[in-house]
């Protein structure tokens, strides 16, 4: 029997090394990455502060690009992930005001960080939505620094982020999407988009507003990427999701939040952002939606 407890206790101890050595395996890697410098060449766009530059800017920031949804409402940083096995989140203060970047920031500065996801130190910024970003056009990405750079000031210190150990080992996996810098194409610089109801223009809002980032590159659903398994998917916004829909039907659900039958969008869908969104932009997105390959929920 003695023996028996013996070798048990000898297999408990050895499983408990290789744990922790797992653990700090999985430490020091994902550190490491998370740790790495960027160089990138900044591309210069030209500000205007008149009132129809930052009037588009402010359309961009709240209706389109949601920066609220992660920084505030004031722009002032804010908690958006708050699942410690998985990370803990913070983003920055964007205002001139005490722990903000504004005052800091130059328009460069702006540039890299919104298209790139890197700090004006080569830090990669976490989280980033910059592979969406990437896509904003120069006319629309200095509208939307312009405005961020108008903000009232707010005072508000930024928290620390914590990654935790499923967060690093998702990120590891390649399951989350962590330091956006990693994958954003940081040589090119997309090319003006007419604003109009057309399919192309439909195709640039569905990119940096975000449709892409949750409901998959090809738009077909599925868990959105960094959330905890209990939080619903994103649904499918293909053919074969929504191809039931009439124009009026997708309307609603962006303006109201509801499915034809009066059936309640999730929560998680920002109504409260595509709201605003004007009639053209949303016939654009609809046009746009019609053409993109049917997938099954999930496919890519």
């Amino acid at each position: 029997m003695k023996k028996i407890l013996r070798a048990a206790a000898w297999a408990v101890g050895v499983l408990v090394v290789l744990v922790i050595a797992a653990g700090c395996t999985l430490y020091f890697m994902s550190q490491r990455r998370l740790d790495r410098k960027w160089t990138v060449a900044a591309h210069a766009v030209t500000l205007s502060t008149d009132s129809l530059a930052l009037a588009r800017g402010r359309h961009l920031a709240v209706a389109i690009s949601k920066c609220g949804d992660c920084h505030g409402a004031d722009f002032g940083g804010a908690q958006f992930i708050d699942e410690p096995p998985v990370a803990r989140l913070w983003a920055t203060n964007l205002t001139r005001g005490r722990g903000g970047i504004g005052a800091a920031y130059s328009d460069l500065d702006w540039e890299r960080a919104i298209r790139h996801a890197v700090r004006p130190n080569g830090d990669g910024l976490l989280f980033m939505p910059s592979l969406e970003f990437q896509w904003l056009t120069d006319e629309d990405l200095a509208a939307l620094i312009a405005y961020l750079k108008s903000v009232p000031p707010v005072d508000r210190e930024s928290v620390p982020n914590r990654i935790g150990p499923i967060g690093r080992a998702l990120y590891m996996k390649g399951d989350l999407v962590l330091v956006p810098a990693e994958q954003v194409n940081h040589e090119t610089h997309p090319a003006a988009v007419p604003m109009a109801v057309s399919v192309e223009y439909g195709r640039y809002l569905a990119n940096v507003g975000g449709c892409t980032g949750c409901h998959g590159p090809t738009l077909s659903g599925g868990q959105i990427p960094g959330t905890p398994p209990d939080w619903k998917a994103a649904a499918n916004l293909t053919p074969a999701g929504i191809g039931h829909y009439k124009e009026e039907d997708f309307f609603r659900a962006l303006r109201e939040g509801m499915r034809p039958g009066d059936v309640p969008i999730d929560t998680l869908m920002p109504v409260k952002a595509t709201k605003l969104m004007t009639d053209d932009e949303i016939r654009a997105v609809w046009l746009y939606l019609k053409t993109v390959p049917s997938k099954p929920f999930g496919g890519r």
